[in-house]
């Protein structure tokens, strides 16, 4: 049986420079809660050939709800959701999509029109389900959120019909084609994707489009058939490497630029291309440097894979340092974070803290969901999902 390549890497291969420990809380009050997936405390455990429907193989995004939580569980090409919010540890999905039971793992294993492949963002929004399958350059919706597994979408987006999986629908790239879309979301009244493979962000106005719409915004790129690396030149305000993850208010939308290690926001939001207006993780909008190794602080990123916003707090997902860095408010000046979870210090970066798995630790976490008090991790490289809450 085929196994996808796991999507945890060690880049660089040494540990990091750490600082002095110290007895300050640095985690604001945030504690682990539940975890979903591979068990904790314990070793690096690797899933087992067959899933089931309490274990995860690298999953890489996450969605809160009140009452509902959706996970991409991204390398056994599916997505779980459970019905009201899990109380205990490795409970089971009540769900899976993608796949024809909670037993089956492979790309596309019932075909395009039921399988996805890689599937990376998912939200709930007007009690409609949104999954963003990346591998198969498209986006699909359930008008309701399924109670029933296997069940097939409603609609699919950037692509012809549910057969067809080319990236940019196997032709040039225009406003209305995907190439590896890895976020989703809804800020305001327009829908939001991080068309990562294109290097570019792309928003409908008026919430979820009809199938062929071409977007009405292209952030990252002079025109709807331009796709390169940061517009083909130097990083600046105004271009992508690797958009992932987005993120906003009714008048701010970031959005994580994975590849150029930061986060840039614009307000309000931009009604098409131009400069962002906030930069965080770097000290200027042409800088992409990636901080690897110490001294490590809270306003430098390597390679942020997630961001999220609530009531005005603001975590993001600093993949390769294994931590989350939270604000208590969002920044106007790309200060340092205000609290850091999964490592001792700002000055830390281990995965796992270069020891075991434990109930708060991490390693390389790709997705975020935060709601008030609440915050669910896709903790990729242990192949789980960790809620914590706010003490």
């Amino acid at each position: 049986m085929s196994r996808p390549l796991n999507v945890r890497l060690n880049i660089g291969g040494r540990p990091a420079l750490t600082g002095p420990t110290s007895d300050v809380d640095v985690s604001g009050g945030w504690v682990p809660d539940v975890w979903l997936g591979a068990p904790a405390p314990g070793g690096l455990a690797l899933p087992p050939a067959t899933p089931s429907m309490a274990w995860m193989y690298s999953p890489r995004a996450v969605f809160l709800a009140d009452d509902v939580l959706v996970v991409a569980d991204s390398g056994n090409h599916r997505v779980l959701v459970w019905h009201g919010l899990p109380t205990r540890d490795e409970q089971p999905a009540d769900v899976v999509l993608g796949q024809p039971d909670g037993t089956t793992e492979g790309r596309a294993t019932n075909g395009p029109e039921r399988g996805m492949n890689l599937p990376t963002g998912v939200l709930v929004h007007d009690g409609k389900l949104v999954v963003a399958d990346a591998w198969h350059h498209r986006i699909l919706v359930w008008n309701t959120v399924p109670t029933a597994s296997d069940t097939t979408a409603d609609l699919v987006l950037g692509q012809a019909d549910p057969g067809s999986v080319e990236p940019n629908r196997g032709s040039g790239c225009s406003a209305s084609t995907l190439y590896w879309p890895f976020g989703i979301a809804i800020v305001g009244d327009r829908f939001w994707v991080a068309d990562t493979g294109n290097r570019r962000v792309l928003g409908w106005d008026g919430g979820l489009p009809t199938t062929d719409r071409p977007a009405d915004v292209v952030l990252g790129q002079p025109d709807a058939h331009h796709r390169e690396e940061n517009r083909g030149g130097v990083v600046d305000a105004h271009s992508f490497r690797w958009p992932h993850a987005i993120t906003g208010t009714d008048d701010l939308l970031l959005v994580a630029d994975a590849g150029d290690h930061r986060v840039l926001g614009w307000q309000p939001h931009p009604d098409k291309d131009g400069p962002a207006d906030l930069l965080f993780g770097q000290p200027g909008f042409d800088s992409a440097t990636e901080w690897p190794y110490g001294p490590h602080t809270g306003d430098r990123f390597r390679f942020p894979y997630a961001v999220a916003l609530d009531g005005g707090r603001l975590a993001v997902s600093d993949t390769a340092n294994n931590r989350i860095l939270l604000w208590d408010a969002v920044p106007a000046d790309g200060r340092a974070a205000d609290h850091v979870l999964a490592q001792p210090t700002f000055a830390s970066n281990g995965e796992n803290r270069w020891s075991s798995v434990q109930h708060d630790t991490l390693c390389w976490p790709y997705g975020l969901s935060l709601r008030g008090d609440r915050l669910a991790v896709a903790d990729s490289g242990n192949n789980r999902v960790v809620l914590w809450r706010r003490e």
